[in-house]
């Protein structure tokens, strides 16, 4: 077990990562290597580079600054934390336990521009199946990704309803992944009902009736697996207090997921407190 994981090795993780092993702490920090920090071609507003860096020689040096100290890296897809008395991650490859989780994999940026998505939120579209497939025992539901975060939701729902249709919105589901569901790949126009949601529509104008649609695409981010321990969440942002816990003991949340100033100043400045934070629990 380890005293904390680290979820993301942006600015945010890397920080927060150093300072907790600065102070003896196990650190494992687990990233799919996608910061949105190295698509940044010049920053040249960060302290101390007076002819500027780019975003990936600046997640690079901090990756190297991580190794110095000996702390764990994992590159690996998180599909799901769950508390009891303590954290279990589990991944695409694996299963780890920690004390406390840190996440830091920025904001959610994998909620689909389709028609009725928003307007259905709370009223059949969920983004958390293990919050939520009670509600919907024996119906017929729908996964909305191609991924392997879908394929976990998936798997959760199955026990429960009466049927899951993948639902991939014009992608090809993943590969080398057995699923054993209806995958319909059409890419899709709307959703669409009166009080709830009721049918998908896709844009060749065929539909199908669905009670549920779970939003899984892309990877699960900090946002989708705060969710999943019921963290409270308000403007798609983690709501944290002052020491960057989550309103679940022992989960912090740091950088871009939590809102406000989205710069890597700030980013630098809540990984440090989460770090630090972690000692005072």
């Amino acid at each position: 077990m380890y005293d904390v994981i680290v979820v993301g090795s942006g600015p945010a993780g890397i920080t927060a990562s150093i300072y907790a092993k600065r102070r003896n702490l196990s650190v494992l920090i687990i990233s799919k290597n996608n910061s949105a920090v190295q698509k940044t071609d010049k920053i040249e507003n960060y302290y101390g580079f007076p002819n500027g860096i780019t975003g990936k020689e600046l997640y690079e040096n901090g990756i190297k600054q991580a190794h110095n100290l000996g702390i764990e890296l994992v590159e690996d897809e998180i599909v799901s934390i769950e508390f009891l008395e303590t954290f279990k991650v589990e991944t695409v490859n694996s299963k780890y336990e920690a004390k406390s989780v840190i996440l830091a994999t920025g904001t959610n940026r994998n909620t689909p521009k389709i028609n009725g998505i928003k307007e259905f939120e709370g009223r059949g579209i969920s983004y958390c199946a293990v919050c939520d497939a009670y509600f919907f025992k024996g119906k017929d539901v729908a996964v909305l990704g191609s991924g392997n975060y879908a394929i976990h939701e998936l798997e959760q729902l199955k026990p429960i309803v009466k049927s899951v249709t993948i639902l991939t919105n014009g992608n090809k589901i993943i590969e080398n992944r057995n699923v054993e569901a209806n995958v319909i790949e059409k890419p899709i126009k709307s959703f669409n009902g009166e009080n709830k949601i009721q049918e998908v529509e896709f844009e060749d104008n065929t539909k199908k009736e669905i009670s549920a649609v779970f939003v899984a695409q892309g990877t699960a981010s900090s946002n989708d697996l705060a969710r999943k321990i019921g963290a409270r969440i308000e403007n798609n942002y983690i709501v944290v207090n002052q020491n960057m816990e989550t309103t679940v003991p022992g989960l912090f949340a740091c950088g871009d997921c939590t809102g406000g100033l989205l710069q890597i100043s700030k980013a630098i400045y809540e990984g440090a407190v989460a770090g630090l934070s972690i000692l005072k629990k």
